[in-house]
């Protein structure tokens, strides 16, 4: 699959993101080493805290069917500037994408722009981290 078809994937959830509040849906698709995709959206609450991004909706559900290989994600929302996903997400792409993997982050007009996990949180806070600070 080619990054037009992933964004194509992202861009059908926009019009299932559940966001009675912010009234600002983002879709996201997720395609597996094997070529599975695994689509999201971003669902929220009124206790703003526990809502889910798009991106996390989409990567919790590959992990939770056991996917750990990942090749490429893409995000969408209705904005005029391909749409950069929140610190959270970041976190959680640098926990299981690989720091090369393509970020497709793409506008309301399909403009979009490639970067890699590592270029969206540098100098993360990751497993290595937790083993060292078991270190005495």
């Amino acid at each position: 699959m080619n990054h037009e078809q992933l964004i194509k994937e992202a861009t059908e959830m926009l019009d299932r993101a559940y966001v009675p509040y912010s009234n600002f849906p983002v879709g996201a698709a997720l395609i597996t080493e094997d070529g599975k995709v695994y689509r999201g959206c971003n669902i929220e609450n009124a206790a703003y805290p526990v809502s889910c991004c798009a991106e996390r909706t989409a990567i919790f559900k590959a992990i939770s069917e056991g996917e750990r290989d990942f090749q490429a994600m893409a995000v969408i929302a209705h904005t005029s500037r391909p749409v950069p996903p929140c610190g959270s997400c970041r976190q959680v792409m640098s926990e299981f994408f690989n720091k090369e993997m393509p970020i497709y982050i793409c506008s309301k007009n399909q403009e979009y722009k490639e970067v890699r996990v590592e270029e969206l949180l540098p100098f993360s806070f990751n497993q290595e981290d937790l083993s060292k600070g078991q270190e005495k």
